[in-house]
């Protein structure tokens, strides 16, 4: 048998070992009954699902397509407090971020890690300036700041930024903010919810609301791969659907008035070479007023993100070659070598969920607060709405406190603020792998190796121009519960974000290998 043979057949045996446990999940949730039930399974319901569950309440959570599948994997790869809000004057959020932004890095050290960012000032009074405000942006952090900011002459914004435009450059001014791999998050939420005895499934999209008394009491959903439909009993829902939270809550009351605003941003991707340092550059204006980043993430550089509003929610929204144009213009007035289209390895589009509490209302998506809401309705589906993946874990603990309220359920106190996440370990710990790759899986990459070590078919790399190897699609399809191939070099690898055309390659070769998937 060829490595290739061998890697086809230890990938099916997982797909097929991890589907046998998925029908003893939907035997579960058709069965049994719930004190919580949570829908969505991106950031926010995930960390519901945590919270709830690690209060020692009896937890559920269903999702439609894949953890993580929506926004919640094509985010800049930031947990911070936001530093364009404090031009908008909204301390209080960017104190709550930075907060959170400080137990992330706690909690997940191995997927949330501290990155310098320089401001490069081309005019006299830009240093001064954004120096100030990024002092005011240390002192909201607290206790919690990273590593204080600093002003930085011309020579020292060159050494640290190699790419950067020399025309006119003065020098610059360095924060710190937090970077993490947003999809590995989530995956790492979802296994630290099941380790709570949170029952969790994927591809059961609820289609209907189940009400007892005039009370919301649980969903029916119907199960994207095999159509089954289970009708699932709960104290209380918790909608957790980002973009698409509307349509659950008019699902409770049909005239609900919408809450909604999608606002879609792009990122672009290009080769390590546009921004060869372990150094992020914050571009504070772009042509239109907003924010921009270039950042390193996994060997490449990232570099987003614009802010659109679109008129309807997306399951797969697609970036625009205007955004992507917009994006490299603005990344080439701060670099010496422009990037051009050519140059975009791959680019990625996710709708954020802007949430107006009184009801939309036409305001600029740019102007609308990043805040979350949550908001219960009349029969008693609690709603949590708005937000960003760095207050993830503040808007679950606010979640769940109100489906406490609204059914009264026995729940022990919160204690997310210092529960580590699954896979959590420190990078001084002697286990911390050296392969970057390897680095999300935290603790069980030692386990990860040792598969590699057992059968060669899963230790060759997938792809030259990737460090990927068949152990990590093993792993997402044995543990992680990927079960197409966009699961697996989407959001258990990410390679569909890295390169486009490697991952077309990856997925030719590996198709085959799972038909009928």
């Amino acid at each position: 048998m060829t490595l290739e043979e061998r890697l086809g057949e230890l990938l099916r045996q997982a797909r097929a070992d991890a589907h046998a446990e998925r029908s003893e999940v939907l035997d579960c949730l058709d069965t049994e009954a719930f004190h919580v039930l949570v829908i969505g399974g991106g950031a926010t319901g995930l960390g519901v699902a945590v919270d709830a569950a690690s209060r020692g309440l009896r937890t559920a959570i269903v999702e439609a397509l894949d953890w993580a599948a929506g926004t919640s994997s094509r985010s800049t790869k930031l947990v911070h407090g936001g530093v364009r809000y404090l031009e908008q004057m909204d301390f209080g959020l960017v104190r709550e971020a930075l907060h959170e932004r400080g137990l992330l890095h706690a909690n997940a050290p191995n997927l949330v890690h501290p990155l310098s960012f320089i401001v490069p000032s081309f005019k006299w009074w830009e240093g001064p300036f954004y120096g100030t405000g990024l002092k005011l942006y240390d002192a909201l952090a607290g206790r919690l700041n990273l590593k204080p900011s600093r002003l930085m002459t011309r020579e020292e914004v060159i050494a640290r930024i190699p790419n950067v435009h020399l025309d006119g450059l003065r020098g610059g001014v360095e924060y710190h903010d937090g970077q993490f791999d947003d999809a590995r998050l989530a995956i790492s939420l979802l296994r630290t919810a099941q380790a709570h005895g949170a029952v969790a499934a994927r591809s059961l999209r609820v289609h209907a609301l189940v009400q007892d008394g005039g009370r919301v009491a649980g969903a029916e959903a119907r199960c994207g791969i095999t159509g089954r439909t289970v009708r699932i009993r709960a104290c209380a829902v918790v909608n957790c659907t980002g973009i698409f939270a509307d349509s659950i809550r008019t699902m409770e009351s049909p005239d609900a008035r919408p809450m909604i605003e999608p606002a879609q941003g792009v990122h672009v991707v290009l080769d390590r070479t546009f921004q060869p340092s372990d150094t992020a550059i914050m571009v504070p204006h772009t042509d239109d007023g907003r924010v921009l980043f270039v950042i390193p993430w996994h060997g490449h550089t990232l570099i987003g993100t614009t802010d659109i509003p679109r008129p309807a929610p997306e399951e797969n929204p697609q970036p625009t070659e205007e955004e992507i144009g917009f994006i490299l213009h603005n990344a080439g007035r701060y670099l010496q070598r422009v990037p051009g289209r050519d140059d975009v390895l791959a680019a990625f589009a996710g709708m954020r969920p802007l949430v107006h509490e009184g009801g939309i209302d036409g305001t600029a998506s740019k102007h609308v607060s990043r805040g979350h809401v949550v908001q219960v309705g009349d029969s008693g589906l609690v709603s949590v709405m708005g937000g960003k993946w760095t207050t993830y874990r503040r808007m679950a603990q606010d979640g769940v406190d109100h489906a406490v309220a609204v059914a009264d359920l026995p729940a022990g106190p919160c204690i997310t603020e210092t529960l580590s996440v699954h896979g959590a370990i420190e990078r001084t710990d002697p286990r911390w792998p050296a392969d970057e790759w390897l680095q999300v899986y935290g603790s069980e990459a030692d386990a990860v190796q040792a598969l590699m070590a057992r059968e060669p078919a899963l230790a060759a790399p997938l792809h030259a121009a990737l460090p990927y190897t068949g152990a990590a699609l093993w792993w997402g399809l044995r543990h992680e519960q990927a079960q197409t191939v966009d699961d697996l070099l989407h959001r258990r690898i990410r390679a569909g974000l890295l390169h486009a055309r490697a991952t077309h390659d990856i997925a030719d070769r590996i198709a085959p290998m799972l038909e009928g998937f």
